[in-house]
């Protein structure tokens, strides 16, 4: 009797003669990719690359050739490959579980597919051999979860410190019951010592309240909106701005709202982000309570207005500047739309408001100048504005002059010390950032550094410069935080390279170690490169730098193309010059490291919780002539469009180079980055020593996947973020920032996720946390943000407690 499913018959996966078409498939689908890894493999051998994927190319090859003959070596061939390649992946990365995925992941469910048409192949023993590939199959698939399981193991590295004594805070207005200033005062510490919210309870915080600010972007503004606002919290009013600059008054405990006022900025004001990241609150020394704006609100606008209202009316300051606004534009000269912008809050020290301002970037060398204005606080006058390049102009430049063009200046938000009066600003580059050349020396000393600002002055009193001669946009970008550091008067420093400083706040002298490093040499202007860099070794949040095997993908042939990639740039480690004939990486990118979003600061128990992000750029300088070609023009001649994308295809006009910059490094078919994960993470930091309490990847892969397809995995990948956290009395830490529109409890002691709740956008911005009737509340605006690809929202949204 002729056995079952003997060769010669038809049966379900055969064609006619008894050929599997299921093998055959397989089979063909084997080749195919084989092909591929042997062609790709070749070209990475050939650029110094791994040998791997060659031979593996030419396995595949081999055993889908023999699949696709009906071979079942064919498929005891690829599982060699698949054991072999187990093996290589974990002498080349460890247990390293994302690192594991691409090389691991892919071929095992490619793998299963093969097992399961092994019982159509065989001719005897067919029930053997399918329990022998079931069990391959079962066995495979556990490897797989045990590869998932190894993802992102972090442990807690040292114990919390325990509360100590309170840490004085130099500001006027300090954070409570209320939030007076963007990072909680002007010490920036943003730290609650509210404490109604703990690990205990966090779970049961529930939505109190949903406000609708109404700002959400026309057509001609879509792709630029970027809700980075931190509501302020004063007495009986939340006060919140919105991305074209409104303001608005909610009532803090139900949300609804009071009053608003509407600058009316046109969409042409926008850079390439419509932001407001805050307002500030002053209260006229002396001044009788019921008079008109005896407090009140002042912030910049996207074209660079400065406003007064009334805090509890929201009516212009007739008595500030012209009725209640000034110019901050006057004296620049020529600045086209969206060129100049605020975006950050202003930072009032002494009754004098100090503001810098966005220039945008990537433009022209001679854009408009970074000048930083010191206007009075009541009438609005300029008190001084410190040009670097003209050090003795004490007001307005004389006439038929303007203030110097091109300067660094400061996008970000400065801190101050009301005791000192001192403001300490984080200082931009000079305008073209990937070009040094035209430099002049006053730019070399400022750019990319603190500077301390005498309030009363205008004139700088110190400068601590953490990169020399800036190439890369390492441009400070966070608030500089005052704290008292082993009985000092100090101030902790992040920078987007991801070191972290500790300085004297008076004298701007290091208290923490600094060293010193050899940086690489070359690029297209090699005698401006500094021969040595310096770099904190009290604490860094800069990963080690990169390999060819940190590369990654979502499968062996985009990590081959990212290892390709690589191997092909120009890499030298931190510091690697840019170049025009070929890509280089720069790692960490320009997003930091710290970003604006800054450090928050527990006083009481010295602990620096520090968001940061680990992703490189892969960036090329494009000749003048060939950038011409491609119509690469600086805005107001060329692009015309608001929102223009930073980076990639910035003209730089007025110098030799436009550059090309692929922030974060993609692949272009997949939208995948190509360094492995994680992308972004969390670290909370003894500021006693300077050591790691924990470190944890940030931000999970819901809203992310190839093709732009969100996964919807819970998986913590760590994600690109942008926005700060806040730190609470209790041991508690609100953040959202990441790209997967969640906001989070974070128990400070291990790192660990107490509490999450998804937005209805993304949480590109800081929360706040503040007390209304006795009820703790935590406030974020989840606007979303185009630069993070996360959707946009107009919510205001505030937790609470349930209610008694």
């Amino acid at each position: 009797m002729a056995p079952p499913f003997a060769r010669g018959d038809t049966i379900i996966g055969h064609g006619s003669g008894g050929r599997s078409i299921a093998a055959m498939i397989v089979g063909g689908l084997l080749a195919l990719i084989g092909v591929v890894l042997a062609g790709g493999g070749i070209w990475l051998a050939a650029v110094g690359g791994s040998l791997y994927y060659a031979i593996t190319g030419v396995a595949m090859i081999a055993a889908g050739w023999l699949l696709f003959r009906q071979h079942v070596l064919g498929a005891w061939l690829y599982a060699a490959v698949v054991a072999l390649t187990v093996i290589w992946a974990f002498w080349e990365v460890g247990t390293n579980g994302w690192a594991l995925v691409p090389r691991i992941v892919a071929p095992i469910v490619l793998l299963i597919a093969v097992l399961l048409v092994v019982p159509l192949l065989s001719t005897a023993h067919r029930w053997r051999t399918s329990l022998i590939a079931i069990a391959a199959v079962i066995g495979v698939t556990a490897l797989t979860f045990v590869v998932l399981g190894q993802i992102n193991r972090s442990p807690v590295l040292m114990a919390l410190p325990a509360p100590g004594g309170a840490m004085a805070d130099p500001a006027q207005m300090q954070a409570g019951a209320d939030w007076p200033a963007y990072g909680g005062s002007y010490s920036a510490r943003r730290f609650s010592p509210l404490g109604q919210i703990t690990p205990a309870n966090v779970g049961k915080l529930e939505r109190a309240w949903m406000f609708h600010t109404g700002d959400l972007p026309s057509q001609a503004a879509k792709g630029t909106y970027g809700a980075e606002n931190t509501p302020l919290k004063i007495g009986d009013t939340l006060y919140v701005c919105t991305p074209k600059s409104m303001v608005i008054a909610l009532d803090p405990a139900t949300g609804r709202q009071r009053w608003r006022f509407d600058p009316q900025v046109p969409d042409t004001a926008i850079p390439y982000t419509a932001a407001c990241r805050g307002v500030s609150y002053y209260a006229v020394p002396g001044a009788d309570a019921a008079q008109a704006c005896a407090t009140r609100i002042i912030w910049g606008t996207l074209d660079a207005r400065i406003f007064a209202i009334d805090a509890r009316t929201g009516r212009l300051c007739q008595d500030f500047g012209s009725n209640g606004r000034v110019d901050a534009k006057i004296g620049m000269g020529e600045t086209p739309d969206g060129y100049v912008s605020i975006n950050s809050p202003p930072t009032i020290v002494r009754g004098v408001v100090v503001t810098g301002h966005q220039v945008l970037d990537g433009q022209n060398r001679w854009a408009p100048s970074g000048v930083i204005q010191g206007f009075d606080a009541v009438t609005g006058r300029l008190r001084w504005a410190w040009d670097m390049m003209h050090p003795d102009w004490n007001g307005y430049p004389p006439a038929g002059q303007t203030w110097a063009r091109g300067t660094p200046n400061m996008w970000t938000i400065a801190s101050g010390d009301e005791q000192l009066g001192l403001v300490y600003l984080p200082m931009g580059n000079a305008s073209a950032d990937y070009y040094s050349a035209s430099r002049r020396p006053p730019e070399n000393k400022f750019a990319t550094s603190l500077v301390a600002l005498d309030v009363t002055t205008g004139k700088p009193r110190w400068r601590f410069q953490a990169v020399k001669k800036d190439v890369w946009d390492y441009d400070f970008g966070a608030q500089a935080s005052l704290v008292d550091y082993r009985g000092t008067p100090a101030l902790v420093l992040p920078s987007k390279q991801g070191d972290i400083y500790v300085l004297d706040r008076r004298t701007g002298r290091p208290l923490t170690p600094i060293g010193t490093i050899k940086a690489p040499g070359g690029g297209v202007e090699p005698q401006e490169r500094a021969p040595t860099q310096i770099v904190s070794t009290w604490q860094t949040l800069r990963k080690p730098p990169l390999t060819e095997r940190d590369m990654w993908g979502m499968s062996p042939i985009d990590q081959m193309i990212c290892r390709i990639q690589f191997r092909k740039a120009s890499y030298k480690g931190f510091f690697t010059p840019p170049e025009a004939d070929r890509r280089s990486v720069t790692y960490p990118g320009y997003n930091g490291g710290t970003d604006w979003g800054g450090v928050a600061i527990d006083p009481q128990r010295g602990v620096i919780v520090a968001n940061y992000n680990d992703m490189p750029n892969y960036t090329r300088l494009v000749p003048r002539a060939v950038a011409n070609k491609r119509g690469w023009a600086p805005r107001d001649q060329a692009r015309g469009s608001i929102g223009g994308a930073e980076g990639a295809g910035d003209p730089q006009a007025n110098t030799p180079y436009a550059v090309d910059v692929n922030a974060g490094w993609r692949m272009k078919f997949t939208g995948m980055l190509c360094k492995q994960p994680p992308y972004g993470g969390i670290r909370a930091i003894d500021m006693a020593t300077g050591k790691t309490i924990w470190d944890r990847p940030f931000g999970t892969a819901r809203t992310n996947g190839p093709f732009g397809i969100p996964s919807m995995l819970p998986l913590t990948i760590g994600t690109p973020n942008n926005g700060g956290s806040v730190v609470t009395a209790s041991g508690l830490i609100f953040i959202a920032a990441a790209t997967d529109n969640l906001i989070r409890a974070i128990d400070l002691a291990t790192g660990e996720t107490l509490w999450t709740k998804t937005l209805p956008g993304g949480g590109q911005a800081t929360p706040m946390v503040y007390e209304a009737n006795g009820r703790e509340y935590l406030v974020i605006y989840a606007g979303g943000h185009h630069f993070m690809e996360t959707p946009v929202s107009d919510q205001v949204i505030a937790y609470a407690l349930p209610a008694g």
